[in-house]
């Protein structure tokens, strides 16, 4: 475990009183105190027994009982600006499992997938910053590695913007307890601007931009040069954008969003997704020359 070297002379360990640490501020002790998972009578007790033992804070405060494994990957979560969730602490759905689970085996398998779409499409131009996330059907589970996709990429400190362009079935809102007053359709009908994106307080560097009020023609909607256009803006903003797409076997939505961001990634589902679907997308993704970047089989 990852934790705080012994802290060396002259750092000061004390305490003005009960009540106040005198730490410096992106400490274990003064992160943990600051955001009332420790008191400053315990923090007190653990750097006394810091010093007597010589050993690092984090050991010293699971040896004495004051806190848990995960108390301290939090706090160094803090301390790196690598920022996640706890359950039950935040209104973000645990299904955004990247932000609540950073160092499980599956969270570690989305940072490889986020590190080969650097290395295939977000570091080969200055123009590519917007990536389509596809799949045959739905219940592929596109939503979902779409939206843990984007906290994987804000955790690396990159400036991420999430669109929800499933404009008939929306989710993201739903993922992030977000409003979805106006979002997407208001823009692509002018009503709005892109003042209509949103930030996730919890999750620094991610901003969404929901889909919005159902149209009637979101097809039509996503065919006007208003979208390209605003993809490009954005570009200029945001150093990673990820759109969410409808189903590519029940509306050509798909294959337009991923004309406008230039290429496409096709989610497929173990046990779930159609092999002559999941074909026929890739087939019509290739007929308009849309870049594929990969495909991902997901089994969670």
């Amino acid at each position: 475990m990852n934790q705080n070297p012994p802290l060396q002379p002259g750092v000061i360990t004390e305490f003005r009183n009960k009540s106040q640490a005198v730490v410096p501020d992106r400490s274990i002790g003064s992160i943990l105190v600051n955001v009332g998972r420790l008191t400053a009578l315990d923090a007190e007790k653990i750097m006394r027994y810091q010093r007597e033992c010589n050993v690092r804070f984090g050991d010293a405060a699971i040896e004495l009982g004051l806190l848990k494994p995960a108390d301290i990957d939090f706090a160094l979560s803090r301390q790196f600006e690598y920022a996640y969730l706890l359950p039950g602490q935040s209104k973000i759905s645990e299904d955004v499992v990247a932000a609540y689970e950073p160092f499980t085996n599956r969270v570690e398998a989305l940072r490889a997938l986020r590190n080969q779409l650097i290395a295939r499409w977000f570091q080969t131009g200055p123009e590519r910053r917007a990536l389509a996330i596809t799949s045959a059907e739905r219940e592929d589970g596109r939503s979902f590695l779409t939206s843990n996709l984007a906290v994987v990429f804000s955790q690396q400190g990159q400036r991420t913007l999430l669109i929800d362009a499933d404009m008939r079935n929306p989710r993201q809102h739903q993922l992030f307890n977000l409003e979805n007053r106006v979002g997407l359709s208001s823009i692509l009908s002018s009503r709005n601007g892109i003042e209509s994106i949103q930030n996730v307080p919890e999750l620094e560097n991610l901003s969404v931009l929901t889909a919005g009020a159902p149209p009637p023609n979101p097809l039509e909607l996503l065919g006007r040069p208003l979208f390209s256009e605003m993809l490009q803006e954005l570009a200029s903003q945001f150093d990673v954008i990820l759109i969410d797409t409808p189903a590519g076997d029940e509306f050509a939505d798909a294959q337009t969003i991923a004309a406008r961001a230039g290429a496409a990634i096709v989610v497929t589902r173990q046990n779930v997704s159609h092999v002559s679907k999941v074909g026929d997308l890739i087939g019509r993704l290739s007929e308009t020359r849309i870049q594929l970047v990969g495909t991902v089989l997901n089994n969670f």
